[in-house]
């Protein structure tokens, strides 16, 4: 039992390093951590072995499982449902485009230029349309620009974008059957029982030390979770949906939404970002580099072809479209679990497994990197000391 104690201590260990490297270097902590996973799992399985950071155990699956389910819910939660209702048409058309593009061209190009089969190609276009609510999210709340009006327009257009990739790999890949209609019909019948029951059950029984609050929408969050894996998808795909519904009881309750961050973002998180950088096989990346560059750059191309201009005729000046482009150019969560769907299903090899990983990580990191230290939208982060903390993340380039 002390194995998984010290395991964990590593992992949190790595967790804290990854935060003061982030605050050091001005950057997202979720994308330090990424890159700290990466590293440490290159480092410590060529030394000790590549099995010390346990990153198949169930357990650390299980967490970071929690981490990207819990940190999806906050992501629908803190869209403004009149906000969205402003900026939805908007949403909807740069998020189609955001998803289309790179799913197209990227398909194109591991079919026609990798000469991979159908299905390994058609996989890749899907995992790399992803845009990622969790590392966008992270980003925009640490900036404060998730209460800004741009910041949710952004987050509504990559909550679409998503949806794109979700309903692609269903259509293409997993097997529509009955439980899959179960899936629906419980997510269907679950989003008027908790629309119209949490507000007044939070009201009669909640604000106690016992944290009903948390309790209450983590059941919900693992039942409607463990029915989309029974049915053959995955458990964070009901996440931001039961979000977006609640975002008007929940999202509005900003002691609850600071004590589910500080769960989520103390414990459950670094598990999910650092897990995600861990499973890069760097060996079959450096061996397959021009794959990766195509694939990663194949995205990045189409995401700025199909997005800039879609955002610049939506009103946004060349800064605001720029980062508006390179924040919808992260991938991680539906990229991955999309990649990972493939190598389970044996629909892609392991060494392609590797590389779309590769680059749906890298997509995470760079575009970021860049966004925030060049293409900052500073009249939208808020007046406030934590916005002017947040801010020293972008780099004046004026």
């Amino acid at each position: 039992m002390e194995h998984v104690w010290f395991t964990a201590a590593i992992w949190l260990g790595l967790a804290l390093a990854a935060t003061l490297l982030g605050i050091w270097l001005r950057i997202s902590v979720a994308l330090t951590e990424i890159v700290v996973g990466t590293v440490a799992q290159l480092i410590i399985g060529s030394t000790i072995g590549p099995k010390f950071l346990d990153a198949s155990e169930g357990w650390v699956a299980f967490l970071a499982g929690v981490g990207s389910i819990v940190l999806t819910f906050l992501a629908g939660a803190e869209l403004d449902p009149v906000a969205f209702r402003k900026s939805w048409k908007m949403a909807t058309v740069i998020g189609l485009i955001g998803f289309a593009a790179p799913f197209v061209f990227v398909s194109w190009l591991s079919f026609e230029v990798l000469k991979w089969d159908i299905r390994s190609a058609l996989l890749s276009g899907v995992a790399l349309s992803t845009t990622s609510v969790a590392v966008v999210y992270a980003v925009m709340l640490e900036l404060g620009l998730n209460r800004s009006q741009f910041g949710k327009a952004i987050l509504a257009a990559c909550f679409i974008n998503d949806l794109g990739t979700v309903l692609a790999l269903g259509f293409i890949f997993a097997p529509f059957t009955v439980k899959t209609a179960y899936f629906a019909a419980g997510l269907a019948l679950s989003i008027p029982i908790l629309l119209l029951a949490t507000k007044p059950f939070f009201k009669k029984y909640g604000g106690r030390p016992s944290e009903l609050e948390a309790k209450y929408l983590l059941f919900a969050l693992f039942l409607l979770g463990g029915l989309a894996v029974w049915s053959g998808s995955e458990a964070v795909l009901p996440a931001y949906i039961i979000g977006m519904v609640l975002a008007g009881s929940v999202g509005r309750d900003h002691q609850l939404v600071r004590r589910l961050r500080t769960l989520t973002f103390g414990l459950l998180t670094p598990f999910y970002f650092i897990r995600a950088g861990s499973l890069v096989q760097i060996p079959a990346v450096v061996a397959s580099f021009g794959t990766f560059l195509a694939l990663f750059f194949g995205k990045m191309f189409s995401k700025f072809v199909g997005v800039f201009p879609a955002t610049r005729r939506n009103g946004h000046d060349k800064r605001e479209s720029m980062y508006f482009t390179l924040m919808m150019s992260t991938g991680l969560t539906f990229g991955t679990i999309s990649a990972l769907y493939g190598l389970s299903h044996k629909i892609i090899t392991r060494a392609q497994y590797s590389l779309i990983v590769a680059a749906v990580i890298g997509s995470a990191v760079i575009p970021t990197w860049i966004a925030n230290h060049w293409f900052m939208p500073h009249r939208h982060l808020p007046k406030s000391k934590g916005a002017e903390d947040a801010a020293a993340f972008a780099t004046e380039d004026e």
